[in-house]
């Protein structure tokens, strides 16, 4: 989520007149004076009171004098569900994606939950492919495929961590020297991850 802002702040019987708080993608966190952290899963009673943001977390009450507008912003992003992995895609029925890989029976559950917001067998009517690629092979297979149809994207999913094959590296190399252009990555699932290509 990425705000930060500088404060005085109170957690249950402490308070300090100055801390670094931030909200994070999935916890708030409080440096300095005060050192907390908290999983967004774990907020209780979120509210905006006396220009500060309130809430109780691990059987604590919390207030962060944020001011009345930051504090409004703070709130307004903790209310906010995050996007699905079919809207981080952009996948949807008006923007259906060809798959290319494994059976649909076979996919990640999370990616194939997105794809179940869109998709098409027609390459024709497809606004990008989805590859699920396992070894560089696959990357050179997926790029004649994708040279020709007519959407510009494709999206490569591929396994992460230190061990992955074929790597980030790997994959950003072929594509390159095929002539895309790498702008989108997106977490998949604790196994894969996906960037987004656009074929110049």
């Amino acid at each position: 989520m990425g705000r930060e802002a500088t404060c005085a702040a109170r957690v249950g019987q402490e308070s300090a007149d100055e801390v670094k708080a931030l909200l994070e993608s999935t916890a708030i966190v409080l440096r300095g004076a005060l050192k907390r952290r908290w999983a967004l899963a774990a907020l209780q009673q979120l509210r905006v009171e006396d220009q500060s943001l309130c809430f109780e977390a691990d059987g604590e009450a919390v207030a962060l004098a944020l001011g009345e507008a930051e504090a409004a912003r703070w709130l307004k992003k903790l209310q906010t569900p995050p996007p699905t992995l079919a809207a981080k895609l952009g996948i949807s029925p008006e923007t259906p994606a060809l798959l290319m890989g494994p059976t649909r029976g076979t996919l990640d559950p999370a990616l194939a939950e997105a794809l179940g917001q869109g998709l098409t067998g027609n390459p024709r009517t497809a606004r990008m492919l989805v590859a699920v690629v396992q070894s560089p092979a696959e990357l050179a297979r997926m790029a004649d495929f994708h040279a020709d149809m007519i959407c510009k994207t494709v999206w490569v999913v591929h396994p992460k961590g230190p061990a992955a094959y074929p790597s980030d590296g790997e994959v950003r190399a072929e594509m390159r020297s095929r002539g895309y252009v790498d702008n989108k990555t997106s977490a998949v699932s604790e196994q894969l991850t996906a960037t987004r290509y656009v074929r110049r």
